[in-house]
């Protein structure tokens, strides 16, 4: 009921950004991105970058990938649907929300333990997250990708004790990455299942665990496509040529996102790349 309440109140937002921004000169040149959270701080450096290049007005909706894919859905608008997993983007291609000619991956992630900066826990891996006590948080796997992939690991690697354990150690479902580092940043819990670049988005406060390599079912990446909603697919397909430039990757890369398939797998191992997975209907009924 709270997750469905916070999407209701936050598709109200949006349906209000929208008849802001829809009295703004039909002359402006610019173009509205939806984006997963998972890409925030160095997609807020390449936006500004481009801004200043080109002098294109970017309007960006950050969130949960598959909230924010919804919002697009929903508002029939939008020129980049930008997720934090290639989950979301299954799906937008699959049911026409994106031209997958223009898909491209713009870097890559994998999962991992974050805790507080100096690890007060001490936690060494994925099994002391069900000692009594903990508090953990993982993203809402009904519309968070960093969620989904913690959902996956925990199904994976736990007995049915394990699990029932964990999930009493729970005491939030963050609603998009962000507010998942930050729940660690403000020491609200001990640690989350999220993605090993959380530690360089905030590294005051936060650090990451290693996931032992067998641990790990898949290793994720950021796409990028054009909408079919955009009445500007070119400017839109410029910003896609822009967002992998070279340029663009070194803004990942200080944020130590994965730039290939090989910097991932020199950090877990080799494992499969992208997909998507089916979230039991356990982790959604809340």
């Amino acid at each position: 009921m709270v997750f469905r309440l916070f999407f209701t109140c936050t598709i109200f937002l949006t349906a209000m950004f929208f008849i802001a921004t829809d009295v703004r000169s039909e002359n402006e040149e610019r173009l509205l991105l939806f984006v997963g959270a998972a890409s925030k701080p160095p997609a807020e450096e390449a936006v500004k970058l481009f801004e200043k290049k080109t002098g294109v007005r970017v309007e960006v909706i950050f969130g949960g990938s598959g909230y924010v894919l919804s919002q697009m859905i929903l508002a029939k608008k939008g020129d980049i649907y930008f997720p934090g997993s290639s989950d979301y983007m299954e799906k937008a291609k699959r049911e026409g929300y994106v031209y997958p000619e223009t898909e491209r991956i713009v870097v890559y992630l994998v999962p991992a333990i974050n805790v507080q900066k100096g690890n007060p826990k001490h936690i060494k891996g994925l099994e002391d997250l069900v000692r009594p006590g903990m508090k953990v948080a993982i993203a809402n796997p009904e519309g968070v990708c960093v969620g989904a992939y913690a959902v996956e690991i925990i199904e994976k690697n736990f007995t049915k004790k394990q699990k029932k354990d964990f999930k009493k150690n729970i005491v939030n479902y963050t609603e998009s990455c962000a507010k998942t580092l930050t729940v660690v940043s403000l020491k609200q819990v001990d640690a989350v299942i999220g993605w090993s670049v959380f530690q360089h988005w905030n590294p005051e406060t936060v650090e990451t665990i290693p996931l032992k390599s067998n641990e790990v079912v898949r290793v994720g990446y950021i796409p990028i496509a054009v909408s079919t909603f955009t009445q500007k697919k070119v400017l839109a397909e410029q910003f896609v040529d822009f967002i992998i430039s070279e340029e663009v990757r070194s803004i990942y890369k200080k944020y130590q996102y994965f730039s290939s398939e090989q910097e991932a797998f020199a950090w877990i191992g080799q494992k499969p790349v992208g997909g998507e997975y089916a979230v039991p209907a356990e982790w959604t009924m809340k």
